[in-house]
């Protein structure tokens, strides 16, 4: 008994553990919750029907209770895989496998009236009859269709993640074969009991890594947007059409110039809501040269310069054209020659990016810092940090200039 007590506490503690991540997890759907919440009480009835039947069998418990705990316990396994399916999969319209399960329940269930599947004799011995094995021919057919939703729903998974799911298969297949060679009913609970416990705690970090990376790429979706859309500021736009428009008088030429540069900038804002990916240095420096030959446009005291050092690097979409646009909004402006200069380079280990302005500078300390507050450049820093493993820092001096760096590490490239 005590040894029956040490074998089932693990047991019941990853259950306890498992419940309660699943229950605080954030990241996951009340839906997933409920199909996880019902798999814990299944795996849960399984155990207890596990250490039920091994009671039984050193009792001497009357055949037919045995028969119908049998049922259940070979009745349930299918049904937790079909759980985890409808969790893995968002269409969840695969209609077959309730059928297997059915089926399978069914042909079990012909051990009351007849040994066709499984019988007891009357020495508490299983056996085994044509149809003994549906189990596990249904589980199997389940298992490996939970395999092919994991890699159809979540292609995307790193290939250290993609080991989790093909390790709980292989973990699954172990139990059910050590069961087959190992006396089991000396056991409180089958290895094919303590395999489903394991890979369903498994399952649930593996699922958890998965919805917080859809959850990340969602925000990094809304961040695209609010970038864009901070970008396209109705200011700005009104600002550049009243300069092409009193350009078309005095330079007809010019004022066909800026617009041609305007199209080109808006158009690359909207395409830059479908690259959740990095793109080149080179293509950002391009687009922050059209947005710095439009205000220079609009602006000819202040000058914009480029001095490309480093030209091989991967970097977020709009991250150097939001800062030269707070540079020249938020500083130079004022200047009688504003000046603002972006620089690449390779230093230590690192690609940085450094926009220094002589504007009039602000207090880096003060709660109600511009920049910072600004949804560019906390989106900047954001995206920066998480998709490079980057830094931006800011140094700044009242009346003297502003300059911000970007730090992105050599090995993340």
């Amino acid at each position: 008994m005590i040894s029956d007590v040490i074998l089932l506490t693990p047991l019941f503690l990853q259950l306890i553990g498992f419940t309660f991540a699943v229950m605080v997890d954030s990241y996951i759907s009340r839906e997933h919750k409920k199909f996880m919440m019902i798999i814990v009480v299944l795996i849960f009835s399984l155990i207890v029907r596990d250490y039920t039947g091994h009671l039984m069998d050193s009792e001497g418990t009357n055949l037919l209770a045995r028969i119908v705990v049998a049922i259940y316990g070979y009745s349930v396994r299918p049904l937790i895989l079909v759980l985890l399916c409808y969790v893995v999969s968002k269409e969840r319209k695969e209609k077959f496998m309730w059928g297997l399960v059915i089926v399978n329940a069914v042909i079990y269930m012909t051990a009351l009236v007849s040994d066709i599947c499984f019988s007891i004799d009357e020495n508490n011995y299983f056996r085994r009859g044509i149809l003994g094995y549906s189990c596990h021919i249904v589980s199997g057919i389940l298992l490996f269709y939970l395999t092919y939703l994991t890699i159809r729903e979540f292609g995307g998974m790193k290939k250290a993640e993609a080991w989790i799911p093909i390790f709980n298969v292989f973990l699954i297949i172990a139990s059910v074969v050590w069961d087959s060679v190992v006396d089991y009913r000396n056991y409180p609970v089958t290895f094919l009991t303590i395999a489903t416990v394991s890979s369903n705690v498994f399952y649930y970090i593996w699922f958890h890594l998965q919805f917080v990376r859809e959850h990340e790429q969602a925000l990094m979706a809304e961040q695209r947007i609010q970038i864009m859309m901070s970008q396209i500021q109705p200011h700005f736009l009104y600002n550049t059409l009243s300069t092409i428009q009193a350009l078309c008088r005095v330079d007809p030429e010019k004022a066909f110039y800026t617009t041609e540069k305007f199209g080109t900038y808006l158009r690359q804002n909207i395409d830059s809501l479908d690259q959740p990916n990095l793109i080149s240095i080179g293509r950002e420096l391009e687009h922050t040269k059209i947005y710095a030959e439009i205000e220079m446009i609009r602006f000819p005291k202040i000058h914009v310069e480029y001095d490309i050092r480093d030209e091989d690097f991967l970097l977020p979409a709009l991250t150097v054209q939001p800062l030269v646009e707070n540079a020249i909004r938020h500083g130079v402006r004022i200047r009688e020659n504003g000046h603002v200069l972006v620089t690449t380079q390779n230093n230590n280990g690192f690609h940085e990016i450094i926009i220094c302005d002589n504007g009039k500078g602000f207090d880096t300390q003060s709660e109600s810092n511009p920049n910072e507050t600004h949804i560019g450049i906390k989106n900047v820093r954001e995206r920066i940090e998480k998709m490079c493993g980057g830094t931006v820092t800011i140094e700044s001096r009242l009346n003297e200039g502003t300059t911000v760096t970007i730090r992105l590490p050599l090995s993340q490239q």
